[in-house]
């Protein structure tokens, strides 16, 4: 999160940053995992010990982890390129050898303590993982800065070093002193063990159901002394391959459909990735947490209750399941994070059944993070380029029944037999549902857009309306006489619509220049006047293609359109001043806030381009986020004032509930438009820190 964090401003504040970066770390992952089976495989432990403290050395270089400024993207053109050579050049040595700790440390342990279980390590270093991840929000960004994050992360790096190397000195100096058993490879000292009492007992025999027992084997090696352990099989890596890619896939899939289709809520992508953790914690940790004739079933049937989540959910005045689209938040966040912990606990309680003795670990948890790898790149580069839309989610769900089917025997097959039916025709019916009233579908690194019609164009009411996610991005009448009515946010009541208004009073002897971050249908760009200059800030080309394409706000206006691609805070620093009278900062990513355009920093940007007595309107509807007092604090930096406008249009069917605050310079008309249609004079929040590039806090403004 420390690094992404950091660069999530650069790429638009894109939720697809965190996927991006997911991809990487996963990659990384595999490599370290490589990189760990390799030097076990092929070193003898001497020489993997200076080996990997020769390497731990020179990733001190390093230090501290800060992207440059010089990394900064001049366009929105290949952003998943750009971020994962930003990652490699920042934080890729330090991270590929963390990575390589899990198995290394455990090789060299199984060196040291021949007989001792490895493989609750694994869990307890997902332990871990879990409790970094849930305090970096609750805990480590609320109080630090990114620089003292930065700072403190290369410390605690600097630290693990030291650790780190000193495993494995002392791990191999152990190994080097025991002489090796017949047929032991050079490179570890644990292929071979004595099944002992204690050992006898670790084995646990549980009924599975159906008749048949599972077995959860806690000890690091069941081989006899004398005995070479039969490597894994094809069958067998390909297995472990297969387990690890889908329960990846499950992960991002469920994190997107949640944070996108159900609400956009801040820190809800911390959930399935916890979940996601607990599932690996429960299954290594080899107390039997894992029940094949409980979950497997159980997995089918979560399965299909997410799929049929996807179309329908439940009407209390109806006797059965309807259509009803999305499902409410909460109905939704609880079915899919159960439903991601039930199916993972399946993947992972199968792949921990099949795991080898601890002479093949490396290679175990190289096929692991290698399936991570592979579902991560499926999901966050492959899907985008190859699907319109979020269809890996129900192809995700399809291969557990599947998979199921394959695993289980008896009942269980019969259920997964089932589950597999059922999920083709849930599967089937929900392109049916995507497709049904869309006009278009796109998708690319920024998400999925969508162009819905609400009626055939013979009705006189029938509107085109751009959604990303669930959240509505304008809308327009087909019928030619309502074409050019401004909709949604943007009428004439709202606060934007009466800046305009007033702007366009206060200024008669020339035409207005207007800044608009963030495009959606184009719909401000309705009450342009001849003379007037519109210029467009917009990150993502697929919306500025569709609002070319689909929509005619653009066309239709007779103001003069001007687009500049990429993220408007870039541009605008590359920019010589604009010296506009009206900036809308109007952008969206579904109903996330880039939160770099609401800082300090970024705010003192836009002064710079601003015409004396301009304004700066800021869009702040949000079901999440109460952002008043945050951009009363900007107002005040500036030395500004700050009205703040509510509209509730009440029954127009066209119009949706807006909330702006207008920043300007010029009080008396801030006042004019108070006293014409009311206001709400903003001040500061003393007990609000300010946000500056350096610091935010959306748990302050969470409501």
């Amino acid at each position: 999160p420390i690094i992404a964090n950091q660069i999530l401003p650069w790429f638009g504040g894109s939720a697809a940053v965190w996927t991006t970066c997911m991809v990487f770390f996963q990659s990384a992952l595999l490599a370290g995992y490589a990189y760990a089976d390799g030097i076990v495989r092929r070193l003898r432990p001497r020489r993997q010990a200076l080996l990997h403290i020769s390497l731990l050395v020179l990733s001190l270089l390093l230090l501290p982890i800060a992207p440059s400024a010089d990394l900064k993207p001049v366009d929105s053109a290949s952003p998943i390129a750009r971020i994962l050579l930003l990652l490699v050049v920042t934080i890729g040595p330090p991270y590929l050898l963390l990575a390589t700790t899990g198995p290394l440390v455990q090789a060299w342990f199984a060196m040291r303590y021949r007989g001792r279980s490895v493989y609750r390590l694994y869990a307890l270093s997902n332990v871990a993982s879990l409790a970094g991840l849930i305090a970096y929000p609750l805990l480590i960004e609320p109080a630090a800065s990114s620089r003292m994050q930065t700072i403190g992360w290369s410390t605690a790096y600097a630290a693990f070093v030291v650790l780190a190397a000193a495993s494995a000195w002392v791990g191999t100096r152990a190994a080097g002193r025991l002489p090796p058993e017949p047929g032991e490879p050079a490179g570890i000292g644990a292929t071979f063990t004595t099944v002992t009492d204690a050992d006898a007992e670790a084995d646990t025999r549980t009924p599975t159901g159906d008749g048949a027992t599972t077995t959860t084997d806690t000890r690091a090696a069941t081989a006899s002394p004398g005995h070479t352990t039969r490597p894994p099989t094809l069958g067998e890596r390909s297995t472990w391959l297969l387990l690890s890619a889908l329960g990846s896939v499950m992960l991002l899939a469920v994190t997107t459909h949640i944070t996108q289709n159900v609400a956009s809520i801040p820190f809800l992508w911390v959930l399935p990735l916890s979940v996601y953790l607990i599932t690996f914690i429960l299954c290594f940790d080899g107390q039997g947490w894992y029940r094949a004739g409980w979950y497997t079933p159980l997995a089918c049937v979560l399965s299909v209750a997410m799929l049929a989540g996807l179309t329908f959910r439940h009407d209390p005045g109806a006797q059965w399941l309807v259509r009803r689209g999305l499902m409410p938040i909460d109905e939704g966040v609880p079915l899919y994070t159960f439903g991601l912990f039930v199916v993972c606990m399946f993947l992972h309680g199968e792949l921990v059944s099949r795991k080898p003795d601890a002479a093949h670990l490396t290679r175990f948890y190289l096929m692991v993070s290698l399936g991570g790898a592979l579902g991560g790149l499926a999901v966050g580069v492959v899907a985008p380029l190859l699907f319109d839309s979020y269809w890996e989610f129900p192809l995700a769900l399809t291969a557990v029944a599947i998979l199921a089917l394959a695993c289980g025997r008896g009942i269980r097959r019969l259920v997964a037999g089932a589950a597999l039916v059922a999920g083709l025709v849930l599967s089937w019916d929900y392109v049916g549902y995507i497709r049904e009233d869309a006009i278009e579908l796109s998708r690319n690194f920024y998400g999925t857009l969508r162009v819905r019609a609400s009626a055939g164009d013979e009705d006189e009411n029938a509107k085109w309306r751009l959604l990303h996610g669930v959240i509505t991005h304008g809308e327009q009448y087909r019928a030619p006489k309502w074409r050019t009515l401004a909709t949604t946010y943007y009428g004439e009541s709202s606060g934007i619509g009466r800046a305009v208004g007033a702007l366009q009073a206060a200024q008669t002897t020339r035409g207005l220049r207007v800044g608009l971050i963030g495009l959606g249908t184009g719909t401000l760009a309705s009450y342009g006047r001849t003379g007037d200059v519109y210029r467009v800030y917009e990150l993502n080309p697929q919306v500025l293609d569709l609002s070319r394409r689909r929509f005619t706000f653009l066309d239709d206006s007779r103001a003069t359109i001007e687009t500049a691609l990429g993220d408007a805070r870039l541009v605008l620093e590359r920019e010589s001043p604009q010296r506009l009278d009206l900036l809308a900062v109007d952008a969206f990513s579904s109903d996330s806030i880039p939160v770099h355009l609401i800082t300090r920093e970024a705010v003192k940007v836009f002064a710079g381009h601003m015409a004396p007595g301009g304004v700066i309107a800021y869009h702040i509807s949000n079901r999440y986020l109460d952002l008043t007092g945050v951009v009363a604090q900007l107002a005040e930096d500036l030395g500004w004032r700050a009205l703040r406008i509510v509209d509730d249009p009440g029954d127009e069917s066209y119009l949706y509930r807006s909330d702006w605050i207008l920043l300007s310079a010029d009080a008396g008309l801030l006042a004019r438009m108070r006293e014409q249609g009311g206001g709400e004079w903003m001040q500061r929040d003393p007990g609000l820190r300010p946000w500056t590039d350096d610091y935010n806090n959306l748990f302050q403004v969470l409501k």
